[in-house]
């Protein structure tokens, strides 16, 4: 039986746009507010933050499609298309008549989907004039990216890792200081907002809010330097639609069109990115597609959390953002999916989990390894923990195909390969992994100390 079956794009197909899923959406999101004038967001309120283009992305509900720069488009070519695969091997293990596809962002250069995004926010800042840039990191995928991205555009990095994912991760580390990124454990001494948060919790093991929040301070501090950020933004979400927009040909040259698209979600840029290019049709062709986000048990913004403006941040640097959200001093658990260890989701997302137009989904820890080792077994291709989370639905709703029969095809996003997160599949391995728990009262007790900001 066949094993795998990949489909690639030509150089001429990789797409020239971008798709911007708010110019179609019936209800467009709330908009960002500023905390000091509680006024909606302007462009130029960003301006001391991001590179002005970027600002403009952000806001835009008006344009469809955004035109990808030429540079940023070169760069693609070094590792797009990336290939749609008919996983043949799962099909067979888990006995489902589904058919099964993954687009595998694992085959960029840093081995994940944030240099997609990377590339264009470099980019961008280079043609501001911008010498340094700075961000945050969990598990140290979108942190490699932007390393990697500032060196090709010639511009400095200083990034914030997690401090747990720090210590979890040292490869990580290793591969962003190789392209030449300063690299520092957040919380940290070295700004404000890293001493306010260490003064009050002496063990805080950081979060990608407390990673945020010093990056945003040293980039405002520092002449010449710009925040660059690696999810949740909408600015984000729109560099990574390139994977839906190649995956929705793919699916074409294979002669089929998902009935489910899943990814993981963390702050929602590689659940939006494959999702919204299809998700466009289901708004303007009456398609009927389903869309899954798979989160964390231990961070479940999307199913439990609440949706009001909250700060993206733990300091309260970043405006107030429509999202659903867990509270932005929410500590989350230890988990190995460094990635998805955040506390609120996009405001595009928040506005399509309002509107019914997608749904999530909470994993525990287990599940998502024991769905990660066996697609490595049957594909041969060893996930990164987030993306196991993805894997571990597609599995449960193939499973829900063999007992009704249905043969629905299923498409999912493989955003990254684990080859650097191996400490963690060894605990797998050894029967060392835990599964973490939120209590409803912790969410209560943890959104309670967000409700002033209504």
């Amino acid at each position: 039986m066949e094993r795998q079956k990949r489909y690639f794009l030509s150089e001429d197909e990789i797409p020239r746009q971008w798709y911007n899923i708010q110019a179609d959406m019936v209800n467009k999101p709330m908009p960002p507010i500023h905390p000091a004038t509680r006024q909606p967001l302007k462009p130029e309120d960003l301006y001391p933050i991001f590179a002005k283009e970027l600002c403009h992305q952000e806001l835009d509900q008006e344009h469809a499609w955004i035109d990808i720069p030429e540079p940023v488009r070169e760069m693609y070519k070094y590792y797009r298309s990336t290939p749609l695969v008919r996983a043949y091997g799962l099909e067979e293990a888990l006995g489902t008549p589904a058919h099964i596809y993954f687009k595998n962002e694992s085959v960029s250069p840093v081995g994940s989907h944030k240099l997609n995004s990377a590339l264009a926010q470099a980019f961008y800042c280079k043609q501001e004039g911008v010498t340094n840039v700075t961000t945050e990191t969990g598990a140290g995928q979108w942190g490699a990216a932007l390393s990697y991205a500032a060196k090709v555009f010639g511009i400095e990095s200083a990034v914030y890792q997690v401090k747990i994912s720090y210590e979890q991760k040292p490869y990580r580390r290793s591969i962003m200081q190789t392209f030449g990124a300063q690299v520092t454990p957040s919380p940290s001494m070295s700004t404000r907002a890293g001493k306010d948060i260490l003064t009050k919790y002496p063990n805080h093991q950081g979060s990608l809010g407390t990673a945020i929040s010093e990056a945003i301070e040293l980039a405002m501090n520092t002449p010449g330097c710009k925040y660059t950020l690696g999810s949740v933004l909408s600015h984000v979400t729109l560099h990574q639609t390139i994977i839906g927009l190649e995956a929705e040909k793919q699916m074409a040259m294979a002669g089929e069109y998902p009935d489910i698209v899943i990814a993981c979600f963390g702050g929602g840029s590689n659940f939006g990115g494959i999702a919204f290019p299809f998700m466009r049709l289901n708004i303007l062709e009456g398609k009927t597609t389903e869309f899954i986000a798979a989160e964390p048990a231990s961070c479940p913004k999307l199913t439990r959390g609440r949706f009001q403006y909250d700060f993206g941040d733990e300091a309260g640097y970043t405006p107030l953002l429509p999202m659903y959200t867990l509270g932005h001093n929410f500590r989350p658990a230890n988990i190995h999916a460094g990635g998805l260890r955040y506390h609120g989701a996009g405001v595009i997302v928040s506005q399509l989990i309002k509107d019914g137009m997608m749904r999530g989904v909470d994993i525990p820890q287990l599940e998502t390894f024991e769905a990660g080792t066996l697609f490595a077994r049957v594909e041969g291709i060893i996930p990164a923990p987030e993306s196991c989370h993805a894997i571990a639905v597609t599995i449960r709703e193939a499973l829900k195909c063999k007992e009704t029969g249905e043969k629905k095809t299923i498409l999912f996003n493989l955003s990254g390969h684990g080859l650097i997160d191996m400490t963690a599949y060894d605990q797998y391995l050894a029967g060392n992994l835990i599964n973490y728990e939120v209590t409803d009262a912790d969410v209560e007790r943890n959104l309670a100390d967000v409700d002033n900001l209504q």
